[in-house]
């Protein structure tokens, strides 16, 4: 089993931590399980860089391809995007129709992973915990 992590911690990983608690940091250092990045995250990580806000500046703190160079430098196993991922039904619905967050879920489910998350939303999710229930 593996940490599958939510894309905000993809970009703590490289080097774009935002405000993380210690508890956070630890788990990320020292993780309880192998770290997994999904091709799904760097797809949102993409979108973000590419999308822009009203004064011009990115939506992302840094692009796809400088954050792929950071995490091959780690530590991480990368888990692509398959035809089984995408057509795999969530056995636990979400309350919200988020599609990355659901893509997420359903590679956990299939790969026999958690996703780490921070989202209040998602937490009540059978498949996601918080670092502070990461052991």
């Amino acid at each position: 089993m593996g940490l599958l992590l939510d894309t905000h911690y993809v970009f703590a990983l490289a080097g774009a931590p935002g405000r993380l608690s210690q508890r956070e940091i630890h788990v990320l250092r020292d993780p309880p399980a192998a770290l997994v990045v999904s091709a799904v995250s760097i797809w949102e990580i993409r979108l973000k860089w590419d999308a822009l806000h009203g004064s011009g500046a990115r939506k992302g703190p840094r692009g796809p391809a400088d954050i792929l160079e950071v995490l091959a430098r780690q530590n991480i196993t990368f888990l692509d995007l398959s035809y089984t991922h995408a057509a795999t039904p969530l056995l636990v619905a979400l309350p919200h129709r988020d599609p990355f967050d659901a893509i997420l879920l359903v590679q956990a489910q299939t790969e026999g992973h958690l996703l780490l998350t921070r989202d209040a939303k998602l937490l009540p999710h059978p498949l996601a915990i918080s670092a502070e229930a990461a052991r």
